[in-house]
């Protein structure tokens, strides 16, 4: 009997086609390149980095054989980022956080196929000189996308990087954290360019496109003139350390602030949490609170982090003064899975699996600045915000807009000591007080509490492994002084949207 020929092999058992083989180690080779530019954020620091920190990431996306290679391509970039530079959520979030990886990254699936479409060669003068334009303003469009609180919020944003450059910082102070962020990537791109380029004509472009950007920022800050002081203030921050028995770490704080009597201190600052007692029905905790008040000629403000009337759980800042509560703040925007979590009916099993809200706080409803008087009696506005609300652009220029002439971040990253978080969360002042033309402090039960001027130079700080109360003299900025960033909003992010759409509609018509 003849034998059969064997049937053919299955789709499913076909050896991987040699395309496919080369595809995985270049995808696993772009969330590798993810990581690199995490290298130039806090507490790596390696600020100087992020000028080329994107340019391995790139160029796979440029050398990629398609355009939707490239977007997948963009697309383990963008994951393997988020998952280097939120590492330390993972005791907060667990599982979520590659799954949040996943979903944020996709967005920079659009910074993959706007290289590839520029950039693959041969590459024209043309086509350099549009994505000079169009790469910077398609990684804007997907930073602004994410910074949507209901995705997450605005952390580790590239302009981040550079937060200990004032001279880089003055485009904060034009366009917000927006323009810094922009210069980054126009660099790499410009960087990029140069490196792969043929022709003179496209090299030639983008080392002058470079230089001009590199230039922009020190340029700004030697020709504009810096925010006009007027008056000073005396602010007093309070650190007690990792102390997890609520009383105690009131008792740890109550200590600190009781040693500044005969100092001359303006305000004290205490972090987030730093009470767990509703001070509205507390009246102990409110009469030793006022006592210190007293004691020291200053306001306190305190963070509140309990269960109010109704039965639910808020972080107020509570500005306490000898008489007793003079205003409060609630925090509007929740850290997801920290402070809630979304969706709850459906992922409220991450609770159960890691350290996540076992239940939603109570978020307020608006913000407004807080009525703080120096021990003089002369007013003191003070735009307080609690802990990752340092992380929004908005509510900082909302708070200069509004009267603010200090910003206070009352903040508590004990859960993440040891990890990048505390050094990440500190940077964000810098930024805001650059952007706003304000001074700002933060006040952290564990560190890090630092102080800046209105231009984000850092003037004092408190570490992560020290206690007690850090004292810092600040120049206050005229009252109704705007910078243009408080004047004029997010002009940039707008236009990159602008400029993305445009791109869009130009490559839908070019497609065959």
């Amino acid at each position: 009997m003849p034998l059969r020929p064997a049937p053919p092999l299955s789709t499913s058992s076909r050896p991987a086609s040699p395309a496919a083989a080369r595809r995985y180690p270049a995808r696993v080779a772009a969330l590798a390149a993810g990581a690199v530019p995490v290298l130039a954020f806090p507490a790596p620091g390696l600020a100087a980095l992020a000028w080329v920190a994107l340019v391995p990431g790139l160029v796979l996306m440029q050398r990629a054989p398609g355009a939707r290679e490239a977007a997948v391509r963009g697309w383990w970039f963008g994951a393997g980022f988020i998952l280097t530079a939120m590492y330390w959520l993972i005791p907060s979030i667990g599982p979520a956080l590659p799954v949040l990886a996943v979903l944020v990254g996709a967005l920079q699936a659009g910074v993959g196929l706007a290289v590839w479409r520029l950039l693959h060669p041969p590459l024209t003068t043309g086509r350099a000189l549009a994505a000079l334009v169009v790469v910077p303003a398609v990684w804007l469009t997907t930073e602004y996308a994410r910074s949507w609180h209901a995705l997450g919020g605005p952390w580790a944003l590239l302009g981040a990087t550079q937060w200990q450059h004032p001279a880089v910082l003055a485009l904060a102070s034009a366009g917000g954290i927006w323009l810094v962020s922009a210069a980054v990537v126009a660099v790499n791109t410009g960087v990029l360019i140069m490196l792969t380029a043929a022709g003179r004509r496209p090299r030639a472009l983008a080392a002058l496109a470079t230089v001009l950007v590199l230039a922009a920022g020190p340029l700004l800050f030697a020709l504009r003139a810096a925010p006009a002081p007027a008056g000073t203030a005396v602010v007093a921050l309070v650190q007690p350390g990792v102390v997890d028995e609520p009383q105690t770490r009131f008792d740890a704080s109550a200590e600190a602030t009781a040693a500044l009597a005969g100092r001359p201190v303006d305000l004290v600052v205490w972090g987030e949490s730093s009470t767990t007692a509703d001070l509205d029905r507390d009246p102990a905790a409110l009469a030793r609170l006022s006592r210190l008040s007293a004691a020291t000629g200053a306001m306190v403000l305190a963070g509140e982090d309990a269960r109010k009337a109704d039965g639910r759980i808020s972080k107020d800042a509570v500005l306490v003064s000898p008489a007793g509560i003079v205003d409060r703040y609630r925090k509007i925007r929740l850290v997801p899975f920290g402070e809630y979590i979304p969706l709850r009916p459906l992922l409220g099993w991450i609770a159960g699996v890691s350290r996540a809200a076992g239940e939603n706080r109570a978020p307020g409803t608006a913000f407004h600045p807080l009525p703080a008087t120096g021990r003089g009696g002369d007013p003191l506005p003070v735009g307080a915000l609690i802990c990752f609300e340092s992380a929004f652009p908005d509510m900082s220029r909302t708070a200069a807009r509004d009267g603010a002439r200090l910003l206070v971040y009352q903040s508590s990253t004990s859960t993440f000591q040891r990890t990048w978080a505390p050094e990440q969360h500190v940077s964000l002042a810098a930024i805001r007080a650059a952007e706003t033309g304000r001074p700002a402090v933060q006040a952290s039960l564990t560190g890090v509490s630092a102080a800046f001027d209105a231009q984000g130079r850092e003037l004092a700080r408190l570490g992560t492994d020290r206690t007690g109360a850090l004292t810092v003299r600040l120049a206050l900025t005229e009252p109704g002084a705007l910078t243009w960033y408080d004047r004029v909003g997010d002009v940039v992010p707008l236009a990159a949207l602008l400029v993305t759409a445009g791109a869009v509609v130009v490559a839908a018509r070019r497609r065959p």
